[in-house]
Order: structure tokens, then C-alpha cells, then sequence
């Protein structure tokens, strides 16, 4: 059996240095679909959400929220079913 594939949940490219990781909406374990909010991070004036990449099974946090975060950071993966 071929190993799940795992697909890493990134920080958005926001356009600025300064961004938080605000909270979560799902948990570790937590069956998630391609484009499900999964976490929001907060930048001066504005709260972006961050979608799952792909369909599958959320990994462990790798940030906390109130931790600083930047573009291209991996908060999480999706491994693939």
C-alpha cells in the first residue's frame, strides 16, 4: 500500500512582514476538504484565512496561535486518503 501523500498548509504570500497566526478551525485528526478554512492569520488591518490544500486528514500544529508566522511557513499538512 502506496504511503499517504502529505500536503503541506502554508502561510499565504500577505504582502507584508508582519503576520500572527490568530487561531484554528480544525484540530489534528480532523477530516478536512480541499478549500476548508483551517486556521486564520491575522496582519496589520485585515484577517486572512488559510484553506486546506487538498482533502484528507489534518496533521499537528506547528504554530500556536499568537505565534508570528511568515509567508511560505508550513502550519500543518493534509495527508491524503
Amino acid at each position: 500500500m502506496a504511503e499517504p501523500r502529505r500536503v503541506p498548509v502554508v502561510v499565504p504570500d500577505l504582502g507584508t512582514a508582519r503576520a500572527a497566526l490568530s487561531l484554528w478551525h480544525a484540530r489534528p485528526g480532523d477530516r478536512v476538504y480541499d478549500g476548508d478554512r483551517v486556521a486564520e492569520v491575522v496582519i496589520p488591518g485585515a484577517v486572512v484565512d488559510v484553506a486546506a490544500p487538498a482533502s484528507g486528514i489534518l496533521g499537528d500544529w506547528l504554530a500556536r496561535p499568537g505565534d508570528a508566522v511568515a509567508a511560505g511557513q508550513v502550519l500543518t499538512v493534509v495527508e491524503e486518503e
